[in-house]
């Protein structure tokens, strides 16, 4: 009994190490290339399920088939007008051929650092053949602040745009797809993620955009002053209008009412002239004499004639 157990250990134990290192899985985004001894056998398997395999002599190579990611790193590139900028790429790609893939790259890392070397060689000539706009921009539509950029001599943003960044992009995802076919590698998109200058011609930009701003503002202060100055003026003028019309009519006003003045005081003292001259001579004594002042007067003189009538009376 011991010897038919041992017997049955003997034999279960390596059918089940056989069988656990022959059979293998297959997940849904994977595909996988067997290899023996180092060489592929047969083509890749790209359903999912379980598999098996010659234990010990068969290695199983493992390549994800969904889209991947690829991040370059910022490169300094000078652009046509020789102005050097940072230019930040990325991208996505796939492995569609898994045989050839593994026979050219091995794995998912080689395949980064070449297509590191390929999308970056090709986005350094595509942005030193075009101006920067090019990069920038991708039509000409126009800015919300029009006015600003139409005062700046020689910026950038007025140049018109001939390709424009859409098209540089697919121009470079074009011709770096077309090397890396040979590879077993799709590349579906490489887009610019950032563009900007290095750090000695930004200093520069920001000077001028300071310059610039300030030349704007001084020159809107400059029309703001001309402005004013005009509406004070007007407003001089104007007053001085308003003060000759309402001055004229006040003194037609008053001529009128001195004029109706008169005839009324002229008519009422032409009816009785005596009383007239007796009321503009009572008028004059208090203007004539006050408390400091002394008069000689004879007694028949005409300015005492009615303070004398008056006494006799």
């Amino acid at each position: 009994m011991n010897r038919t157990l041992a017997a049955l250990t003997v034999l279960v134990i390596p059918a089940a190490l056989v069988g656990f290192t022959s059979a293998y899985t297959i997940t849904e985004h994977e595909q996988v290339v067997i290899t023996r001894f180092g060489q592929p056998r047969g083509q890749p398997i790209a359903e999912p399920g379980l598999h098996f395999k010659v234990p010990f002599a068969d290695t199983v190579h493992r390549f994800d088939k969904r889209w991947l990611d690829w991040r370059g790193d910022p490169n300094q590139i000078p652009t046509k007008e020789k102005k050097y900028i940072w230019v930040d790429t990325f991208g996505r790609w796939r492995i569609v051929d898994p045989l050839r893939f593994f026979q050219r790259l091995r794995d998912e890392r080689n395949a980064q650092s070449r297509l590191d070397d390929i999308i970056d060689g090709e986005t350094r000539n595509a942005i030193a053949s075009f101006a920067l706009i090019e990069a920038v921009r991708s039509s000409n539509r126009k800015f919300e602040d029009d006015e600003y950029f139409a005062e700046i001599e020689g910026a950038e943003a007025l140049e018109k745009v001939t390709l424009g960044r859409d098209k540089l992009t697919r121009q470079i995802r074009d011709r770096a797809a077309e090397v890396v076919k040979e590879f077993g590698v799709e590349l579906v998109d490489v887009q610019i993620r950032r563009i900007n200058y290095v750090d000695e011609v930004q200093l520069k930009v920001f000077d001028r955009m300071i310059s610039e701003r300030r030349r704007i503002a001084e020159r809107s202060r400059s029309e703001g002053m001309g402005r004013a100055a005009e509406i004070r003026g007007q407003r001089e003028r104007d007053l001085k209008a308003i003060r000759s019309e309402a001055y004229r009519k006040a003194q037609e006003v008053t001529g009128k009412a001195d004029a109706q003045a008169t005839r009324i005081y002229a008519e009422a003292f032409g009816r009785d002239p005596e009383f007239f001259q007796f009321l503009r001579t009572l008028e004059a004594y208090p203007k004539a004499i006050d408390a400091s002042t002394s008069l000689f007067l004879g007694t028949n003189s005409e300015f005492y004639r009615y303070l004398r009538t008056s006494k006799r009376q």
